[in-house]
């Protein structure tokens, strides 16, 4: 069982919003279901929802709802920064948890499954990004999965095998075995995220804020030993 670290400093609100420090005031929590394993395994179901070199010194656990508008903001407007400067350097692995607010987000279980399903295709990553980009199209829609599926197909899946997918309901369950693991870990909003050991709760609408905090781990991680 590995002990974790919750941030408690302010989430990031408005265009006052301000850095914290990563060694900031911290609280101890138990978590029961380990999240952040060290590394994924070969067939295990997190490695179509990573981004970044397996031996990327930090790691970053985003818990996502893909009906939030927060996340949506976070994934339009942020992550293709954090992609250039942090994934696509090597410092940094991206790995994406399904946290739908079923409560409050009606239609976020039917996308989850289908980008889990996409996922399976090699393709989560280009359905995120449609899922994303287009939520006003689907959010609100009474019976949304013929909307997600056409989203889906334009990301490149084939629409056969991900209707096979989504009636066997494995997908479901992938999905609700995330929410669980993230529950247990203390996540209560989305986005939330862990990095190397600390739960952070909200988002910055701008790349800055994560940026500073990115470049403050990726520091604490690669220091020297002495």
């Amino acid at each position: 069982m590995r002990s974790l670290s919750v941030y408690t400093e302010p989430r990031f609100t408005g265009p006052q919003e301000r850095h914290f420090s990563y060694l900031g005031r911290v609280k101890t929590l138990l978590l029961g279901v380990v999240l952040a394993a060290s590394g994924l395994q070969a067939g295990d179901p997190l490695e179509a929802r990573t981004k970044g070199r397996p031996g990327a010194p930090v790691t970053v656990y985003e818990m996502a709802d893909f009906q939030c508008p927060a996340c949506r903001q976070f994934a339009v407007a942020v992550l293709p920064t954090l992609e250039r400067e942090f994934i696509e350097t090597g410092k940094v692995r991206w790995v994406f948890i399904h946290l739908p607010l079923t409560s409050i987000h009606p239609n976020a279980m039917a996308a989850a499954e289908v980008a889990t399903c996409a996922g399976r295709q090699g393709r989560f990553w280009q359905t995120h990004d449609r899922l994303y980009q287009h939520q006003d199209d689907w959010a609100k829609v009474a019976q949304p999965r013929a909307v997600l599926v056409s989203m889906a197909q334009r990301a490149g899946v084939d629409r056969a095998k991900l209707l096979a997918c989504l009636d066997e309901g494995t997908a479901r369950a992938e999905v609700e075995r995330d929410a669980q693991r993230a529950a247990r870990s203390g996540a209560r909003a989305t986005p939330s995220f862990y990095i190397e050991g600390g739960l952070l709760a909200g988002a910055p609408s701008t790349p800055d804020p994560m940026r500073r905090l990115l470049d403050s781990v990726y520091a604490v991680r690669t220091r020297p030993k002495k």
